[in-house]
């Protein structure tokens, strides 16, 4: 018993089908720390009271969820169109014509590998199946997993931007004015790195390298956004 369980391959837990709805997420989450974080810090470096702040903090988080739920919409509606434009196209194909198309699965299979003889089995066996999802799937690389879902993003991006524009705003609303401009910073960052580190967890990818990277442009981001504000301030 103990060799047959030895002998037993790991299983292998793919997450490329992730993708869509984490690439909002992850997206709509920074994007959220780092927008609100830069704002509420321009702010407060311009020498702006309590109240101006978190009024420009809650305003920035409604107009930054809105917008990227939004924008996520109209993008990934665009990506759905052409997906769709396309399953149409092979669809009237394979009407018109399904004795080409057979041909032209057969020949996918043989640039991939197989001999001739069984690379027509394949494509028989596969187009009495579901042809459309064949050639859908072999032929225009389109996995039904995987397909652009427009409304999934929009509300993935709203709600993953407004949990992360909350926690710049919590610091700053909540902390003494004395230690708000500190309090807001290492919130931000401690929030970007957990978020890079999730991030590639859940997408299966290195660690290290997604945190810094996004440790790195928020703090960067945030930096320059100060900068300006205190330049603004002092002008003002």
């Amino acid at each position: 018993m103990r060799s047959m369980r030895a002998s037993t391959p790991p299983v292998q837990v793919h997450l490329s089908h992730r993708s869509n709805w984490l690439r909002a997420a992850v997206l709509g989450a920074n994007d959220g720390i780092v927008s609100t974080a830069s704002l509420v810090l321009g702010v407060a470096a311009s020498g702006a009271s309590a109240s101006a702040i978190v009024t420009a903090g809650i305003a920035g988080l409604v107009a930054g969820a809105l917008s990227m739920a939004a924008g996520e919409f109209v993008s990934v509606s665009s990506q759905r169109d052409a997906e769709q434009a396309d399953l149409r196209l092979e669809a009237r194909e394979l009407h018109d014509d399904p004795d080409g198309e057979l041909r032209e699965l057969t020949a996918i299979y043989q640039r991939r590998g197989l001999d001739p003889d069984l690379a027509g089995q394949v494509a028989r066996a596969l187009t009495r199946g579901d042809a459309l999802e064949a050639h859908a799937r072999d032929e225009l690389g389109l996995d039904g997993a995987r397909l652009a879902r427009p409304l999934q993003a929009a509300w993935t991006s709203a709600l993953s931007f407004s949990a992360g524009a909350a926690l710049p705003l919590l610091a700053v609303a909540l902390t003494p004015t004395g230690a708000r401009l500190a309090a807001t910073v290492a919130v931000t960052l401690l929030a970007l790195g957990l978020l890079g580190d999730l991030g590639a967890r859940l997408g299966g990818a290195a660690r290290r390298p997604a945190t810094i990277r996004v440790v790195a442009w928020g703090a960067v981001a945030m930096a320059i956004t100060a900068g300006i504000g205190a330049l603004v301030g002092t002008i003002a």
